[in-house]
């Protein structure tokens, strides 16, 4: 009985948070998780409430390869922090798995904080799983996606994403980044060099909590 009883409340749970997503997607999912009533040590269990971003399925009608980058679908959330891709499309990022199924970020940070701890935010699936991941052109606009080991990004500029932190726009060719940087600010950073130690810092200085 005290199992169907948790269950029970999970459920009602689960609903009532549902039925805040304008909350959620205003303040990010875990933003919102912490400011809810009730949260922190006298709230709920950690365990009582659990909201995971669902991967975006594959189409088969959309005549796409698997692997291949496809465009923002309405209502899919970023797993990391809860936000809706299709409202800053010139920032927007995606990784697919094996299979075809997919994730969509609001930023490449968030990619990026994906990729270093993707067991965290996609619960079952192993990182050998992921098949491509890519980004948004910073110089071509929305929906001209590069692939994000080939892109190159510039740290420190004064565009501000999303999240309001340094997200990591990405161009390209190293040109093309160099000269944003020219006009903006920041350093030109290839894919590998892009660590944790600063995607740490840039989640911690943004939007983004680092958990």
């Amino acid at each position: 009985m005290a199992a169907i009883a948790l269950v029970h409340r999970r459920a009602w749970l689960a609903a009532a948070l549902v039925g805040a997503a304008g909350a959620a997607g205003a303040l990010g999912w875990r933003q919102w998780r912490a400011l809810a009533p009730g949260a922190g040590a006298a709230g709920l269990p950690e365990d009582d409430v659990c909201l995971v971003a669902p991967a975006t399925p594959y189409d088969p009608a959309s005549g796409l390869d698997l692997a291949a980058a496809r465009p923002l679908p309405a209502g899919a959330r970023c797993p990391v922090c809860g936000m809706f891709p299709e409202r800053a499309p010139e920032w927007a990022a995606q990784l697919i798995f094996e299979g075809g199924d997919a994730h969509f970020f609001d930023s490449p940070l968030s990619l990026f904080m994906y990729l270093h701890e993707p067991r965290r935010y996609s619960p079952g699936r192993a990182p050998q799983a992921i098949a491509a991941h890519y980004v948004t052109d910073a110089g071509a606009g929305p929906g001209t996606w590069l692939d994000a080991r080939r892109a190159w990004y510039v740290h420190r500029s004064s565009a501000r994403g999303p999240m309001r932190a340094g997200n990591l726009p990405a161009f390209a060719t190293r040109e093309a980044a160099q000269a944003f940087a020219q006009r903006r600010g920041g350093r030109v950073l290839g894919y590998g060099e892009v660590g944790r130690d600063l995607i740490a810092s840039l989640a911690g200085s943004g939007g983004h909590g680092v958990h």
